[in-house]
């Protein structure tokens, strides 16, 4: 039995571990003012992105959510981003 006729072996797949963008010496700073830096956390509908998914830890982001909850009450970005749907989606019924 030759080493190309043995079973092989599959390493799981490597996931690379996050790391907070806010930790560190570089990092930003959260403030509800910077909207450009804000608008990164927030998904095209308005909803916050979570930290499972944007990698913040959960210090920085209690800091972030309660930047953006400032930063809508101060009318810099909005509750909710309203498109106008110009698709045939659902209606409901009829």
């Amino acid at each position: 039995m030759s080493a190309a006729d043995a079973p092989t072996v599959s390493r799981p797949f490597f996931r690379r571990k996050k790391t907070c963008p806010f930790a560190g010496a570089n990092a930003p700073k959260i403030d509800w003012k910077d909207t450009k830096l804000l608008s990164r956390y927030i998904s095209e509908r308005g909803k916050m992105i979570p930290s499972r998914i944007t990698a913040v830890s959960q210090k920085k982001q209690r800091e972030l959510a309660r930047a953006v909850k400032n930063a809508r009450y101060m009318a810099l970005i909005p509750y909710v981003n309203m498109e106008i749907d110009t698709g045939g989606g659902y209606q409901g019924r009829r």
